[in-house]
């Protein structure tokens, strides 16, 4: 029987974990903290927030491995009056339609945007500079960069996508994503996989396989390479309780400047209590960018979609996701030149930074797979996505 250690106990952890236990491998995991889910952690009630959105995209590869072990759970389905809802912010106004140059850059027959070429260059050729730059800035949603634009055209191009097909791709587990962790961590137990939680690994075991499924700040740490470094994006988080108002728009996508607002209890009204809605912003920022430069462009946005919010604020909260919001491609790279998986000497990295192909959480389970497999000694991850 083989023996697997997983470093990190969020989603991409678990998912090697059940991944390797169903293979027949007896396998511990090791979290850091006191409990799992690691950024797909969701608070406690009243108010049940998620660092992001954290939504499923059925159109990946993990929907129908989560779903044929049912883990996927309840959804929260977004009501069509409350879809209606949607807002637009472009040149200083807000609108129900995005510009007409916008669309086409969402034609089923536009191009395939290059690699080795920023967006934005790529997109003005295409659409003209105002739909190049909406559309870059709606793909927010989807980058949590502030400067989508000068991102690889292939890799904001298959995000925009995503982020825009109809029927819509995204879906929310009812209850945060801490319903889902808590399902894949169950499954993993009966599994037999033993958990230990407040459990920091400062040195790695040599006598098996050793999946690190952290953040690549800690993977650097924890293997001593600084070659583990991936740009990823800086984002300003500002989550809302107001009391409930008939008519506050659902989601506001701001075509300005990247930036998105929504009300996750349009969709999943157990997130608050009776009579009040959470709202969350979610706003990019350079580098050099204060958190309360963020903070003030998303009350700005606010102030427009949400009549009267400040004087019905029942709870507040304001953070920076910073690299906590996936890798992003430079003009010239792709997933493929991003830290690769197998770092030797049977040590393999599983994470949203590393060199796996997918959108946002696609690709902590991608690599997950494939560090499961490459631990195994399989050449390819199909048998154990079927498993």
């Amino acid at each position: 029987m083989h023996r697997i250690t997983v470093i990190g106990g969020g989603f991409a952890g678990l998912t090697a974990a059940i991944t390797a236990a169903e293979a027949g491998a007896k396998v511990t995991v090791y979290e850091a903290h006191h409990t799992l889910g690691g950024r797909a952690r969701t608070a406690e009630e009243p108010y049940r927030t998620n660092e992001g959105p954290h939504a499923l995209y059925s159109g990946g590869p993990h929907w129908a491995w989560l779903r044929q072990r049912d883990l996927i759970g309840p959804l929260a389905p977004i009501p069509p009056l409350e879809a209606a809802r949607l807002r637009l912010k472009h040149h200083g106004a807000l609108r129900r339609t995005p510009p007409f140059a916008m669309l086409n850059l969402l034609r089923r027959s536009a191009r395939q945007a290059p690699v080795d070429v920023d967006f934005m260059t790529w997109a003005e050729r295409e659409a003209g500079e105002e739909g190049a730059r909406a559309a870059a800035h709606y793909s927010a949603v989807a980058l949590f960069h502030h400067d989508p634009g000068s991102l690889s055209a292939a890799f904001v191009q298959e995000r925009l996508r995503r982020a825009t097909k109809l029927p819509p791709e995204a879906h929310y587990p009812r209850g945060g994503w801490a319903t889902l962790i808590d399902r894949m961590a169950a499954r993993a137990w009966n599994l037999g996989v033993r958990i230990e939680t407040l459990s920091r690994v400062d040195t790695l075991p040599t006598d098996t396989p050793v999946v690190v499924a952290t953040s690549l700040d800690a993977a650097r740490r924890l293997l001593k390479d600084d070659s583990l470094t991936w740009p990823s994006g800086r984002t300003a988080l500002i989550d809302l309780a107001v009391r409930t108002r008939r008519g506050d728009a659902f989601a506001v996508s701001d075509l300005d400047s990247p930036g998105w607002l929504e009300r996750f209890t349009a969709q999943d009204r157990s997130l608050a209590p009776a009579g009040e809605q959470l709202i969350q912003g979610q706003i990019p920022i350079a580098p050099n960018e204060s958190r309360s430069a963020g903070v003030a462009r998303a009350e700005r946005l606010l102030d427009m979609a949400f009549e009267g919010w400040r004087d019905r604020v029942t709870w507040r909260r304001e953070s920076v996701a910073n690299g906590r919001t996936g890798a992003v491609d430079l003009p010239g790279t792709s997933w493929h030149e991003r830290p690769a998986v197998d770092r030797g000497a049977g040590v393999y990295l599983a994470g949203d930074q590393v060199a796996a192909p997918g959108v946002l959480s696609e690709v902590s389970f991608n690599s997950a797979l494939t560090a499961v497999s490459l631990a195994l000694g399989r050449r390819n991850t199909l048998d154990l996505k079927q498993a």
